[in-house]
């Protein structure tokens, strides 16, 4: 194997790396697979990462539409990144960083740079080989102190934007030992309309893999079901991989039941032999059994949580309607996630269905988000939650809404707004504080990242994190505004967690579960470790609904995965 002198790369650091693309269509499940092949690796004993590639130009995903793209998915480390790191996180229980994030307009940014400070010493910089080689760069120093890397190469193969990542994992083959290094490819198999499964679509992609010089070694049809022994062995033929190379992932009503349907397929043994890996496993009958245990659990009784929003788009509150459910796995009980548009209950909602179902629903939360349409539905569903006792969980924005809603409802401030919303309101309860006066660029300039809450003792925040302070992950630009604390003394409100002057964690008095935060916990919640904020909702809820939920003999914030 060479040595890359321009990325310092050294071969003998002894990382296993897997690739993941995938063909014919985007939003196949190539992040699910990554992080379903991930936990299984975690499982037999080796420690294993992540990177997402993205190949869009924002140098990060911070600025996106959530229509667009989804959640903005939060690190610890304040990156601003694509939504399956999210999966990652999750499915690995291992916190990632910014550097686990490759986007084109990063690896662009830095190369730009280093030419414009005279480091490539007067040569040609070209996309090969000094952006790939920056590429190369990043997956090897985020998968440094890992047995196994797994790097999802995002888009479709023969996407445009995505060819300087699939050269450089051209590249990346042709420097690794054979069994350093595996390529599986994630590719659609639908059935015609006589039920007959079609593997076109799978051939035509792989030929397009192979016509840039990469053959994969593992081919995953996504499909309703699981593949036929005839169609894996038509697509082994066609596309010159064995048999058992070739593996199944059908829908499954839960994502966290896929690492179990290709553990049956028997990806993860394929993989380590592959690999070279079965020898230092960890034998079948020591293998980490929790996940499996944790996501079978039993759960008795459901109910009805209303997500109140703007973005009618279910991977926008992706982390949030996870949340819910590993609550409900901590819980023993199904969490029905009933959409509310925020916008539509106080402008369209003509036949009432939008107010109908959050008047029905057992609970209530009010999510983050930007801008200013959809507020005043937002406003309304706080203020119904706090005069009906309908427990509550406000979410950034939605605990900055409910310092609004006690403002005008309890204060009398009839204009009580957020500065971003309204700048002529004459009582901006929510404004920006001064470090923020002076900044111009949206792109990372909020807070971010993990910061901690110091806890009042005695409230119901000292109750739900059984803690004196917490450390969550934030990304808000404005504040609780400062001049209006001591009138907010006077009322109900109590603000039981902070952060100097900044107010974090806000409750109600006499009220089953008034709960806002101004970070955001659904980032850290797992589902062997379910958000405190998230757990104490639920329990609300089912005294509410009088829904007792399976004995587990658990507390999710305390199981690990």
């Amino acid at each position: 194997m060479p040595t890359d002198s321009e990325t310092g790369y050294d071969p003998t650091l002894g990382n296993k790396f897997i690739f993941v693309t995938g063909g014919v269509m985007s939003g196949l499940g190539k992040g699910i697979t990554a992080a379903s092949t991930g936990r299984l690796l975690k499982n037999a004993g080796f420690d294993v990462t992540a990177v997402k590639i993205d190949p869009y130009l924002n140098v990060d995903a911070g600025t996106m539409n959530p229509y667009q793209h989804g959640e903005v998915y939060v690190l610890k480390d304040g990156g601003e990144v694509d939504l399956d790191l999210g999966n990652y996180e999750r499915f690995l229980d291992e916190d990632m960083t910014f550097d686990h994030n490759v986007t084109t307009g990063k690896t662009y940014k830095h190369v730009i740079e280093k030419e414009r400070a005279g480091d490539y010493l007067g040569k040609t910089v070209q996309i090969i080989p000094h952006v790939t080689d920056d590429i190369k760069r990043r997956v090897r120093e985020a998968a440094e102190g890992t047995d196994v890397c797994i790097v999802e190469v995002g888009g479709t193969v023969g996407d445009i934007e995505g060819m300087p990542y699939l050269e450089a994992l051209r590249q990346f083959a042709h420097e690794e030992d054979e069994e350093d290094f595996l390529l599986t490819h994630v590719t659609l198999v639908p059935y015609s309309k006589n039920g007959e499964q079609k593997t076109k679509p799978t051939q035509h992609s792989v030929k397009e893999l192979r016509s840039i010089g990469l053959q994969p070694d593992v081919l995953v049809g996504r499909c309703s079901e699981r593949l036929d022994p005839e169609t894996k062995k038509k697509i082994a033929l066609f596309c010159d991989v064995p048999t058992d190379a070739v593996f199944s992932n059908p829908d499954v009503e839960d994502i966290y039941h896929v690492p179990l349907v290709v553990e049956e397929e028997g990806l993860d043994a394929y993989v380590m032999d592959r690999l070279n890996l079965d020898a230092k496993a960890l034998p079948e009958a020591k293998r980490e059994n929790t996940w499996r245990e944790l996501v079978t659990r039993e759960r008795e009784g459901k109910v009805d949580v209303a997500l109140v929003g703007k973005y009618d788009l279910e991977d926008a509150y992706m982390s949030v309607n996870e949340s819910l459910k590993h609550a409900g796995l901590a819980k023993g009980v199904d969490v029905n996630v009933v959409w509310v548009d925020s916008d539509e209950m106080v402008n369209d909602d003509t036949d009432g269905t939008h107010r109908e179902r959050l008047e029905s629903a057992d609970g209530i939360v009010v999510p983050g988000g930007f801008g200013s349409r959809g507020t005043e539905g937002k406003i309304h569903a706080i203020q119904y939650a706090r005069e009906h006792d309908v427990p509550f969980l406000g979410l950034c924005l939605g605990f900055q809404m409910a310092v609004v809603e006690v403002a005008r409802d309890v204060l009398g401030y009839e204009d009580a707004h957020s500065a971003e919303m309204d700048p002529e309101t004459t009582n901006p309860v929510i404004d920006i504080l001064p470090e923020q006066y002076e900044v111009s660029d949206m792109g990372g300039t909020m807070r971010l990242g993990a910061h901690q809450t110091d806890i009042t003792p005695g409230t119901l925040a000292e109750e739900v994190y059984d803690a004196s302070a917490c450390t969550e992950r934030h990304r808000h630009r404005y504040e609780v505004n400062p001049e209006y604390f001591e009138d907010f003394a006077e009322t109900p409100l109590v603000f039981s967690g902070r952060a100097g002057n900044r107010m974090e964690i806000l409750e109600y008095e006499d009220h089953p579960y008034f709960l806002g935060t101004q970070f955001h916990p659904e980032f850290r919640s797992r589902p062997g470790r379910a958000s405190p904020p998230f757990v104490g909702l639920l329990e609300a809820v089912m005294d509410r609904a009088g829904v007792e939920g399976a004995d587990n003999g658990v507390d999710g914030e305390e199981v690990t995965a």
